[in-house]
């Protein structure tokens, strides 16, 4: 495996991360970031289901560009994979992960095979499992989850902090990090990856946005008036949340598969970007005061939409998948404690955040419990996706060959 590939078209990535911030700003409506299928399968005859999602995925697909939206991805969520792999031996299941992962490769769709561990009793071995199928299968999402309203997930966590070693330590760059997050409080039926999971009876889909730019153009409108600010955003992802949904129950209607919801957090791209959007709204760098302010009004905005929400519904701040978030990130201006700050008021916890390679599993494993119990406290949706880069220390750059992956200087651990 050359580097974690993602179904994004390459050459629309490398151009986004050099479009000029009028570009940007020329385009009027969002993009819809993904449209995910959510299947319940078996390992003897997942084609089956993963062909009738497909047909279901494209017909959305082709009904969202007909409104004028693009399509950046779509993706399957299978029920969690210890049912799925349960009473199969371990050379059995990896058989399954590979087939999945090139029937994907074939039918240009992410998959994403659930959480190895939901419950804190749930065996270890399953999440030892999970980094082998993500090391070994490039297409492949999972997730572990370590904090739900019955607490937080102590054992669970120590098993995510070792995934990520094992994914950072076997893959090139350490991208296989990439696909796998550690979730907290997240519900089921979120569209946005790695985090998305179900266990229920399938045929169902849910819509997520790619609509950074709609921010980019309500706070920019709007410099340091928060009232106005608020509601120029509301309104606008109100707008395109409305109608996407209209979208959907059409598909629910000619399907008969269940619309679930859509996930208004508006997910950023390279230069599209939620750090340019806050930074055109406080008049300073991300990080500086004002930045909390700004994460607060974005979120209450978002909270807004009068449409059926899932997934995480707040603000997205993936330092590696956004230009600014990128650099800034570089500069110092911002850490994990900031991030985890900026959470409390409805953030989506520590995502592609890059990290020195000498990591330990113990440091990982208070970072993401760190992630959990911000989560639990408030009783909302949080991530943790973290990607520590072996051989690389403070000071140095990343090098990710990932087209979605931003580069950025390491920052010392406190």
């Amino acid at each position: 495996m050359t580097f974690r590939r993602t179904i994004f078209s390459g050459l629309f990535l490398l151009l986004a991360f050099s479009a000029s911030p009028r570009s940007v700003h020329a385009a009027a409506k969002p993009k819809v970031r993904t449209i995910t299928a959510f299947v319940r399968v078996r390992a003897d005859n997942y084609q089956d289901q993963i062909h009738e999602a497909l047909i279901v995925l494209r017909r959305a697909q082709q009904a969202y560009q007909q409104r004028g939206y693009e399509v950046q991805t779509i993706r399957i969520t299978t029920q969690p994979f210890p049912d799925i792999v349960r009473g199969l031996t371990d050379e059995a299941a990896m058989n399954f992960f590979h087939g999945l992962n090139e029937l994907a490769k074939r039918e240009s769709f992410l998959p994403n095979i659930g959480p190895a561990l939901s419950k804190d009793g749930d065996p270890a071995a399953n999440a030892d499992l999970l980094a082998r199928a993500l090391v070994a299968n490039d297409q492949l999402n999972g997730s572990i989850v370590v904090a739900q309203e019955d607490g937080i997930h102590w054992k669970a966590i120590h098993s995510a902090a070792r995934v990520i070693k094992y994914l950072a330590d076997h893959s090139p760059n350490a991208e296989a990090t990439f696909g796998f997050a550690a979730t907290a409080l997240l519900g089921e039926y979120g569209p946005f990856f790695p985090g998305s999971y179900h266990d229920g009876p399938g045929k169902h889909f849910a819509i997520g946005l790619e609509s950074a730019n709609v921010v980019q153009e309500a706070l920019s409108s709007h410099p340091g008036d928060v009232g106005e600010a608020e509601h120029a955003l509301a309104m606008a992802l109100n707008t395109y949340a409305t109608e996407c949904e209209q979208v959907a129950r059409e598909i629910e209607r000619q399907t008969g598969w269940t619309y679930a919801g859509l996930d208004p957090t508006p997910a950023p791209l390279a230069d599209v970007s939620i750090g340019d959007a806050i930074e055109k709204f406080t008049g300073s760098r991300f990080g500086a005061s004002g930045t909390m302010t700004a994460a607060a009004l974005i979120t209450r905005a978002v909270k807004s939409v009068s449409v059926k929400q899932v997934g995480y519904s707040g603000l997205m701040v993936p330092v590696l998948e956004d230009a600014v978030l990128g650099r800034r990130w570089s500069e110092k201006a911002f850490s994990i404690d900031s991030l985890l700050a900026y959470s409390s008021v409805c953030g989506t916890g520590l995502d592609t955040v890059p990290l020195p390679g000498d990591i330990s599993e113990e440091q990982l494993s208070r970072i993401i419990g760190d992630v959990a119990s911000l989560a639990y406290k408030w009783k909302k949706p949080l991530a943790a996706r973290l990607q520590p880069i072996p051989g690389k220390k403070a000071g140095d750059k990343t090098q990710f060959s990932n087209p979605r992956l931003g580069n950025a200087t390491l920052q010392k651990l406190p």
